[in-house]
């Protein structure tokens, strides 16, 4: 995989969402579907199916990396956990940086058309 991470932007919405919910550290799956619901009010809901075909993507190109599992909180088979790799984290700091330029940009134009 290439460590350049420009070369993985744009990202799409439920990626970013995704690389940005383990941001502050891992999570299982579930817990996953149900912060990115949050952190985007509610816009990106994630099926079961849409979320493990994301995550399968991003364990192959190596921004996240899954944990040896756990036993979860009650009963039932472990849960698989994952975290951001340096690299995952490299990409989602260059993907809020682009999109923070692009607000800065917006702003600027909005400010000069008198809104």
């Amino acid at each position: 995989m290439t460590a350049d991470p420009l070369s993985y932007l744009p990202l799409t919405e439920p990626t970013f969402y995704i690389l940005l919910s383990l941001a502050p550290g891992k999570k299982h799956g579930y817990a996953i579907m149900k912060d990115v619901r949050a952190l985007s009010g509610g816009r990106v809901r994630l099926s079961t199916s849409t979320l493990y075909t994301a995550l399968g993507r991003l364990l192959d190109q190596e921004l996240i990396e899954r944990l040896s599992e756990e036993q979860g909180g009650g009963p039932g088979l472990p849960r698989k956990f994952y975290a951001l790799t340096d690299v995952g984290r490299r990409v989602l700091e260059a993907e809020t940086a682009r999109l923070q330029g692009m607000l800065r940009e917006a702003r600027l134009r909005l400010r000069e058309g008198g809104a």
